[in-house]
């Protein structure tokens, strides 16, 4: 009787663990572009993500249908407060927005977001509360969706190169991503899915496979021609490293980091070319499209901004002496832009209070996770300022509520 008990049991965490990657793959997959269609993509990205939304809730009262609690408390309400402040400033700044209609579209985004990834993660409170000793990790699953996902790509570039690349430097350079995704934003994908996996290879789940998987990622990320992201997986690798007690696997991180390195020199120099180093030091020109932001929009609103997912009045802002962008391409200068002083100071102090959570849980397991994960996204976020960081910046601050579940 009681191994029938324990093998329904083994079979209903079985069927939870493949519903949360489901659900997470279909989630991050609606943040891409699959057609070139605008109907048919927002068609996919509206059912796809609401449809997901439903979803995790559903499982959510799967587990408290199973015996468990849907109650908690906040033991520390500062994290969660800013973000509500963040969301309620964005939410006003629409009667200030000069296209009000694309800010609401975007806030309601957020929000949409925001309550997926916040049920995602009650998931993983109510697992570990009632359900001891189980083994689904998020990690494992953050890993598995960056992998499935890139090699649709990989994959793709060899059936539909046409499709899965796209041509930059007059065409001179074809990067993994297409239309599909930006191929930045992809590298970063694949950066948050190395580290996450790296996880998997500590606990010893399916090692071969595992390594398999981050082989695909890595070359998925070479392919994306994303420096910003190859430099992060070698600050992934050192940080793993520096936290590793097994010999063994320091020796093939040191060995991964190694090997990276000419890869990142032939991206860096190489392959840059002649005025190369000019667009390296300039971030491909991000850095005098942010002083121009800086110096001519940012003071004609400071406070409270161009009003939600905004940098200026028009569509497109644009110096004498700088590209026309309609993003910051960075994160943070894309909140100041958006949300004056205000927003950027409650969102400085939202990230303060989600790091300081992530630092002091006594679970090593998630403090090694949640700071490994972020490190691929902190670089990308100087860099872009694309849906897949706030997507997985939502999941770093619902994680930190997960640290406050009591």
């Amino acid at each position: 009787m009681k191994k029938a008990i324990d093998t329904d049991h083994t079979k209903f965490l079985s069927k939870v663990n493949w519903l949360l990657l489901l659900m997470l793959l279909v989630m991050t997959a609606a943040y891409f572009t699959w057609s070139d269609n605008l109907t048919i993509t927002r068609i996919i990205k509206v059912i796809g993500r609401l449809s997901v939304t439903i979803g995790i809730y559903k499982v959510f009262r799967m587990l408290i249908d199973r015996g468990a609690i849907a109650s908690f408390k906040w033991e520390n309400p500062n994290s969660p407060l800013f973000y509500s402040f963040y969301l309620g400033l964005g939410l006003i700044s629409i009667l200030w927005s000069t296209d009000k209609g694309y800010s609401m579209l975007q806030w309601f985004m957020d929000f949409e977001s925001l309550v997926f990834a916040f049920y995602f993660m009650r998931c993983f409170m109510v697992l570990d509360t009632y359900f001891p000793g189980h083994k689904i990790r998020f990690y494992n699953l953050m890993g598995d969706t960056a992998f499935l996902l890139l090699l649709v790509f990989v994959i793709g570039m060899f059936v539909n190169p046409d499709t899965f690349f796209r041509l930059t430097h007059g065409g001179e350079e074809a990067r993994l991503g297409g239309f599909i995704m930006n191929p930045n934003e992809l590298g970063m994908l694949c950066g948050v899915g190395i580290s996450s996996l790296i996880f998997d290879m500590y606990r010893k789940h399916n090692r071969v496979f595992t390594v398999i998987k981050i082989l695909v990622l890595l070359y998925a990320m070479i392919m994306t021609g994303s420096r910003s992201s190859t430099g992060g997986v070698l600050l992934i690798a050192f940080f793993h490293i520096n936290q590793s007690k097994n010999t063994k696997l320091k020796l093939l991180m040191y060995g991964g980091a190694i090997a990276i390195i000419p890869v990142m020199v032939q991206m860096l120099w190489v392959k840059a070319g002649d005025g190369g180093m000019d667009e390296i030091m300039t971030m491909t020109g991000r850095l005098p499209f942010w002083t121009a932001l800086l110096n001519e929009a940012f003071p004609k609103e400071p406070l409270f901004g161009f009003g939600f997912m905004r940098i200026y009045y028009t569509e497109t802002f644009q110096s004498v002496h700088t590209y026309a962008g309609h993003m910051t391409h960075n994160t943070f200068m894309q909140v100041l832009m958006n949300l004056g002083i205000v927003g950027f100071t409650i969102v400085l102090f939202q990230m303060i209070f989600t790091i300081k959570g992530f630092v002091r849980t006594v679970d090593k397991e998630k403090k090694l996770m949640l700071l490994g994960i972020l490190i691929p996204v902190m670089i990308n976020s100087v860099t872009e300022f694309g849906i897949l960081v706030k997507l997985i910046m939502v999941f770093f601050f619902t994680n930190y509520l997960s640290f406050l579940y009591q």
